[in-house]
This record gives structure tokens, C-alpha cells and sequence, in this order.
């Protein structure tokens, strides 16, 4: 991160009683406060190439979604959902007397930021979905349950760095060695053994192989998305996405009267965010959402 740029650590406590964390960057006096929720197995540190390039303008706020990070595991694995961790970002937002805020959400964040602005839309300014929709292909589905379901720890960090690579590199073709150890230094950890493993309860990944979106489904998550024409909307995408389709990118655009598109080239799913064309379509994003 930028030095000198304002860092606070927040600890909250969930409806069913869990220690989560999030990490606050930036002025707390800033005119627009950023939630910025992860994606499936990453956590808080997701986020810090993108805050980094986009200054110190806004205050953002990058979350461990529970099991995740430095948030506390779930007793109970049937907490691990979408409407649960919507329901905590909102136990955090009360913490921090955030009556309004702009939301940014990769993959399962993005799901999550939809059921915020549906159940609470008063306190949502804006959305930037980043390579998600109410529609997710399966077949990405099924990718991501390849490697993430059994983490098996490793002995070194080079060993985790290319673990990481054999699971990303489709999706991000242009990285060499030290951006792969970069991505492993912010999903990995070390334990008190020397082994690194990754930053993650396994169970959150429960059933994910298996996840199928009947026609019931897709209709509900459609009306979800219907329900948010009333925010400002930016869609990004991966190029070569196997979770968000172009297709159903486009039907987004076309069902909602205030949202743009944005595809990032040479990237699959998802997008760091810290991007050239990301950095520019979000900060012109922000920027129109503080006046």
C-alpha cells in the first residue's frame, strides 16, 4: 500500500455472534464511503491493487467475508451464503454509521452487493459488478470447485505460488513470477508450523461442483437484478470469463437504464481491478456517484 496512506482495523460482531474483520483505507472523513466484498475464496487483501491506484480520495472499506481471512469460521457451514454475508456487511455498516455507501463486489461479492441494494436499497449509491451476474455459468462453477475444494498446505511459498498459477493462468495469460507470488502472498498464510495453506475455511466450498441454477432460480436472481434500475451500475468483465457470459453481460446492459460495460482484456475471471481500463471505468464511476 501507498505510505502514509490511513489504515484501521475493524472488528465486528455478527447477528450469530462471530468476530469478523475489515480493514478500513483512506479518510473516515471522505464524502464517499467503498464496501468492497471478495469473491469466493479471497479475502480483504483482494482489493489492495486497486485502492492503491485509486488514491486517497475515498474511504474504502475491504472486508474478510466470514471463514475467510481474518474473519472468524463458521460453526455452522449452512452460514456460509450470500443473504448471511449480506446480512453482516449491513452489522458492519451499523458499526460504522455508514447511513450510504457505494458498493464493489468480484464474483460472490457481487451477488451479495445485488442482495444488499435489493433489501436495503435507501443505503446503497451505486454498484460496480465485477464478473458477476444473475446468471453463472455452471462450467465456471465446476473450475472453481477443481481446486479449491480440498487445499491441501504446501511447504513454501514458491510452492504456493504455483499452486496458484496451475488455477489461474487462463485467466490472467500476461502474469510472470512475481505476480504470482504476489496473488499467493494475499490468499495464502503461514501457520505457526512453517506450512502455508490456504486463507480459507474448506467448507465454505460445500456442494459448489454441484451447484445447478434451475429456471426458478435464474428467474429469482433476474428479478433481483430488475429491482436495482434505480442505481447506477457499472458491469465489469473478463475477456475470456467462464462465470459471466457475454451474453448475459449485454442482457444486464440492455435491462438496466443506467449501466455500462466494461470488458478487460487478456483476463478470464475475475478481474484484479487494477487494470488500466478497470481503474479508469471505477474511478469515473466514483466520482459521479460523490456529485
Amino acid at each position: 500500500m501507498r505510505p502514509g496512506r490511513t489504515l484501521t482495523d475493524i472488528h465486528y460482531t455478527s447477528a450469530d455472534g462471530l468476530d469478523l474483520f475489515a480493514r478500513s483505507y483512506g479518510p473516515e472523513t471522505a464524502e464517499l464511503t467503498v464496501l468492497c466484498m471478495h469473491g469466493l475464496t479471497r479475502n480483504h487483501k483482494d482489493f489492495e491493487p486497486m485502492i492503491s491506484r485509486l488514491g486517497d480520495r475515498y474511504r474504502f472499506i475491504a472486508v474478510d467475508v466470514r471463514g475467510r481471512g481474518r474473519s472468524q469460521r463458521a460453526d455452522k457451514p449452512e452460514t456460509y451464503s450470500p443473504q448471511i454475508y449480506a446480512q453482516d456487511m449491513f452489522a458492519l455498516a451499523d458499526k460504522l454509521e455508514l447511513s450510504k455507501m457505494a458498493l464493489i463486489g468480484t464474483s460472490m461479492g457481487g451477488l451479495m452487493a445485488m442482495i444488499m441494494a435489493r433489501m436495503s436499497p435507501e443505503r446503497i449509491g451505486g454498484l460496480v459488478l465485477n464478473d458477476v451476474g444473475p446468471v453463472v455459468n455452471p462450467a465456471g462453477l465446476r473450475r472453481i470447485a477443481s481446486y479449491s475444494q480440498d487445499p491441501q498446505p504446501v511447504d513454501s511459498w514458491q510452492a504456493a505460488a504455483e499452486k496458484v498459477k496451475a488455477a489461474q493462468s487462463e485467466a490472467f495469460p500476461d502474469f510472470e513470477a512475481d505476480d504470482w507470488m504476489e496473488f499467493a502472498r494475499r490468499t495464502w498464510r503461514e501457520t505457526d508450523d512453517g506450512k502455508v495453506v490456504a486463507d480459507y475455511d474448506p467448507e465454505i466450498t460445500r456442494s459448489l461442483g454441484e451447484a445447478k441454477a434451475g429456471l426458478m432460480t435464474k428467474f429469482a436472481m433476474w428479478r433481483v437484478f430488475g429491482a436495482l434500475k434505480s442505481h447506477p451500475m457499472l458491469i465489469v468483465r473478463g475477456e475470456t470469463s467462464d462465470i459471466l457470459s457475454k451474453g448475459t453481460a449485454k442482457r444486464m446492459v440492455r435491462r438496466h437504464p443506467d449501466a455500462r460495460l466494461f470488458t478487460v482484456p487478456q483476463r478470464g475471471h475475475a478481474p484484479l481491478l487494477d487494470e488500466p481500463i478497470a481503474i479508469d471505468a471505477i474511478s469515473d464511476f466514483l466520482e459521479r456517484l460523490e456529485t
